[in-house]
C-alpha cells in the first residue's frame, strides 16, 4: 500500500463539524481538502479547499469529488451507502461501504455484533404487531423501542416502561413504516465510550475510555480519564479492539457502551467516524481524533494517544451560546474554545464545545459549575 502523503487531496462526504475539524487537522499536516455537501458555506466548506454544494445523491456532483480527490472519506453515517459503493469502484474510499450498512441499520448493527460474540442487551426484530406482544413475553419491562435506521441523539426510540404504554409502541410502529428493533432496558451506572483507531495495514490504537453524560439523549459532557476501575477499562478496550478488527475498519470507529449496575461491559452502539465523545482528544491527547483518522485512512503509522491530563469536554448547544459568549471573559485559561461556524443558534444543536482542562475532574467539575452556562 502506497502511503497518502502531505499536498495530497482529501474528499469528505459531509460538510458538518466533524469534516471540519478533520480537514483542520488536516491542513496543519499538509493536505489540502475538498467537501460535498448541499449547505452553501457549511462548517466543512468554511475551511475546505473547496466546497461541492449539491445533494449527495447529485450523480455529477459525486463524479466531481471523485475526479478531485486522492481519498474520500464520510464524517457521518447518514450518507447513502449505495453511493459510497459507487464511489468504491472508482476511488479510494477505505472506510468502505460495508461498515456504513451495518452501522445505518441497528438490526444489521446487533446482529453483527451478536456474531462477534460481543455483550450486547437481549433484543428482537419487530416486523407486526404481533411481535411487540412476543417481545413482552421474552424481555419483559422495561424496554426500549427502535426504529432500524435514521435515529441519531435519542432520536426513533421510545422506552416502554408498563402494558399501559403498549398503545404507545403500537403507534411508533404504525408511523415508523418499517422494521424495528426492541432491546430490553439493562440499568447502568455509566455511559461509556471507547475510540479506535485501525490504519490501512491494521495497526491499532485506542484513545482513553470516556465517561459520558446525556441530557435529553444529547451528550453534555465527556469525562477523561473514566472513574472506573482499571479492570472495568481493559474490559472496554478488549471489546472496542476485537470489533474493530473484526469489522477491519479504516479509519476511527467509536464504540458506545453501558457499565452496569453490576461492573459488567454492554455495547450499546457503533459509529464508524470521529465521534463527539473524542473531541477532548484535541487538546488533551499528543494526537487528536482528527489528526488519528487522516493517518489511518491515508496508511500513516498511527499516532500517540497518550492523555497528557485530566479533561472535561462539554457540548455547547444553541441554547447556550449567548451565554458561552457572555461569559468568555470569565472562562479559566486553560479553557479550549471550539466553535464550528454555523449559522443559525437553534435549540440543541450542537454549535461548538469547550475543553477543560486541569490537574482533577473534581477541580474541573466545579470550575464548569462556577460559570453557571449549563445550569
Amino acid at each position: 500500500m502506497t502511503v497518502i502523503k502531505p499536498g495530497s487531496t482529501i474528499g469528505i462526504l459531509g460538510g458538518g463539524q466533524l469534516g471540519r475539524m478533520i480537514s483542520m487537522a488536516g491542513r496543519n499536516m499538509g493536505y489540502r481538502f475538498i467537501t460535498l455537501d448541499p449547505t452553501p458555506n457549511s462548517p466543512c466548506g468554511q475551511v475546505a479547499d473547496h466546497q461541492i454544494t449539491a445533494p449527495y445523491s447529485e450523480l455529477k456532483a459525486v463524479k466531481e469529488l471523485a475526479d478531485s480527490s486522492d481519498v474520500i472519506t464520510y464524517e457521518f453515517e447518514n450518507v447513502d451507502s449505495t453511493i459510497t459503493s459507487m464511489l468504491e469502484t472508482t476511488s479510494f474510499v477505505p472506510q468502505g461501504s460495508e461498515l456504513l450498512k451495518i452501522t445505518q441499520n441497528r438490526i444489521r448493527e446487533k446482529s453483527t455484533l451478536k456474531t462477534f460474540n460481543v455483550p450486547v442487551a437481549p433484543f428482537l426484530v419487530i416486523q407486526s404487531e404481533n411481535d411487540i406482544e412476543t417481545a413482552i413475553d421474552r424481555l419483559g419491562f422495561p424496554f426500549i423501542m427502535k426504529t432500524a435506521t435514521g435515529g441519531y441523539d435519542g432520536k426513533g426510540q421510545w422506552v416502554i416502561k408498563s402494558r399501559d404504554e403498549i398503545p404507545i409502541a403500537i403507534e411508533a410502529w404504525n408511523k415508523a413504516g418499517m422494521d424495528m428493533i426492541i432491546e430490553q432496558f439493562i440499568p447502568f451506572s455509566k455511559e461509556l465510550s471507547v475510540i479506535v483507531a485501525r490504519n490501512i495495514q491494521g495497526q491499532t490504537k485506542t484513545f482513553p475510555v470516556a465517561e459520558n453524560v446525556h441530557i435529553k439523549n444529547i451528550l453534555h459532557q465527556s469525562f477523561v480519564p473514566a472513574r472506573i476501575t482499571d479492570e472495568q477499562r481493559i474490559q472496554a478496550e478488549s471489546t472496542a479492539l476485537k470489533i474493530a478488527d473484526s469489522l477491519q475498519v479504516v479509519g476511527l470507529i467509536a464504540i458506545e457502551m453501558f457499565l452496569t449496575n453490576d461492573g459488567e461491559i454492554i455495547v450499546n452502539e457503533l459509529a464508524p467516524r470521529p465521534h463527539n465523545s473524542g473531541h477532548y482528544s484535541m487538546d488533551a491527547c499528543i494526537s487528536s481524533q482528527f489528526e488519528q483518522h487522516i493517518r489511518a485512512i491515508c496508511g500513516m503509522p498511527l499516532g500517540d494517544t497518550t492523555l497528557l491530563s485530566p479533561i472535561i469536554m462539554v457540548n455547547i448547544l444553541g441554547q447556550h451560546l449567548s451565554k458561552v459568549l457572555d461569559k468568555i471573559e470569565q472562562l479559566p485559561p486553560t479553557a479550549k474554545l471550539h466553535l464550528y461556524g454555523k449559522k443559525e443558534s437553534v435549540e440543541n444543536r450542537k454549535m461548538g464545545h469547550i475543553n477543560f482542562l486541569g490537574s482533577t475532574l473534581e477541580q474541573i467539575d466545579k470550575q464548569i459549575k462556577d460559570l453557571g452556562i449549563w445550569s
